[in-house]
C-alpha cells in the first residue's frame, strides 16, 4: 500500500507516535509529517510529539511538533507510528480516538493492531524503515531523508543490530543519494552526549550489578541521582546498550524511577533470549532483543521479579 491512496482522500491529517519518543519515533514521525507538507501543501497536517531534547534539532520541521492534546478536534486521518500499545499514545491520545480514519505505521512484534488499518511488520529495523516503503522515493526529499535516516540508525543501533537486512542496507543507500550529511547524523544524532550524560551512564556502569553467573546485569538510576547529575529520562540513552556490550552479558536491565516505587524497565539481549516475552508479562512488549515495561514496587522487588522471569526464558532456550 502507498500511503498516497489515504492521503489524496482525506483533508486533515494527524501524526503522532508514543511517548517519551526515540530516535525511530522522531525520525519516523517527522518524515512523514515532512513529506505531507512538502507534497500535499494543501492539506491540514499536524504532528504531535513530547520534547525528545536538543539531539534531535537538526530535523526539518520539529520545532513545529506540538505537545499537547486537543480533545476538541477531529481528524480525517490519523497516522500513529511506531506505538504498539494505546497507553504509549504520546500527547493526542484523545485525538487519536475521535479521529474518523486511523492507520498504523510499527515494527514491534507485540503490536496487536491498535488501528482500524495496520501496517505491521515485525522483521523490520524500524519503523522509519517500514515508512519509507510505503512513500514514492522519487518525492523524498533531503529533509525528510533526514528524518527517516535518523530514525533507521537509532534502532538498528547505526545497523548492527540483527534486525538489519541487506533490505535496510539499501534503503540507507538511497537516503544518502539524496544529499544528507550522514556522518553529522550518526555523530550528533546517535553517539553524541553531553557532559552530564556522560556522568549519568558511568555512575549506572559503575553501580551496575551482575546475576545468573554473570549472564545479566543490572543498574538502577532513582529520581534522586536525576536531580544529582541535573539529566531527565531524555538522557538515559545508550545506557542499557552499553551494559549490554559487559563481556559475558546475554541480557542488560536498566531501570529508572519514574515516579516513587515505580520503575521504566529496558531489557536488551545478545542473541537467544527474548526479552519481548519477559516484557509482556509485566504489560510490556518491544521486541526479540530489545524491549520494555513498566513496573511497581522497590528496586529489590521489582529485579527478583524480572529474575524469575528470565531464569524461566533462559530455560526455554536451552530445552
Amino acid at each position: 500500500m502507498k500511503l498516497s491512496e489515504r492521503i489524496e482522500s482525506v483533508n486533515s491529517i494527524a501524526i503522532a507516535g508514543h511517548t517519551r519518543p526515540d530516535g525511530d519515533c522522531v525520525g519516523s514521525c517527522m518524515g512523514l509529517y515532512n513529506y505531507l507538507k512538502e507534497n500535499y501543501p494543501t492539506k491540514d497536517v499536524v504532528v504531535y510529539l513530547e520534547d525528545a531534547g536538543n539531539g534531535f534539532a537538526y530535523i526539518n520541521r520539529i520545532d513545529e511538533a506540538i505537545d499537547k492534546d486537543d480533545d476538541e478536534k477531529q481528524v480525517d486521518l490519523f497516522i500513529l507510528l511506531d506505538t504498539s500499545d494505546l497507553s504509549r499514545i504520546g500527547v493526542a491520545n484523545k485525538l487519536f480516538a475521535n479521529a474518523k480514519t486511523t492507520i498504523c505505521i510499527d515494527h514491534h512484534i507485540s503490536n496487536p493492531g491498535l488501528a482500524m488499518e495496520n501496517i505491521i511488520v515485525p522483521n523490520a529495523s524500524s519503523t522509519a524503515e517500514v515508512l519509507f516503503d510505503l512513500l514514492d522515493e522519487d518525492k523524498i526529499s533531503k529533509e525528510t531523508a533526514e528524518a527517516i535516516y535518523t530514525g533507521i540508525i537509532h534502532d538498528s543501533g547505526v545497523f548492527k543490530y540483527a534486525s538489519t537486512s541487506e533490505h535496510t542496507m539499501n534503503i540507507a543507500g538511497k537516503l544518502m543519494s539524496k544529499g544528507i550529511d550522514f556522518q553529522t547524523i550518526i555523530d550528533d544524532g546517535f553517539y553524541a552526549k553531553t557532559y552530564a550524560q556522560n556522568q549519568i551512564l558511568g555512575s549506572a556502569l559503575l553501580e551496575s550489578v551482575r546475576f545468573f553467573d554473570g549472564k545479566c546485569i543490572f543498574s538502577v538510576v532513582t529520581e534522586r541521582e536525576m536531580e544529582f547529575f541535573g539529566v531527565t529520562n531524555k538522557d538515559l540513552g545508550g545506557i542499557v546498550e552499553q551494559m549490554r556490550l559487559t563481556e559475558g552479558v546475554e541480557c542488560a536491565i536498566f531501570l529508572y524511577e519514574i515516579e516513587p516505587l515505580t520503575y521504566k524497565v529496558s531489557l536488551r539481549s545478545k542473541k537467544y533470549l527474548d526479552v519481548n516475552k519477559v516484557a509482556g508479562y509485566f504489560g510490556g512488549g518491544g521486541h526479540v532483543r530489545a524491549a520494555g515495561c513498566i513496573c511497581k514496587g522497590t528496586t529489590h522487588d521489582v529485579i527478583n521479579n524480572l529474575a524469575e522471569r528470565i531464569e524461566l526464558e533462559f530455560k526455554c532456550t536451552t530445552e
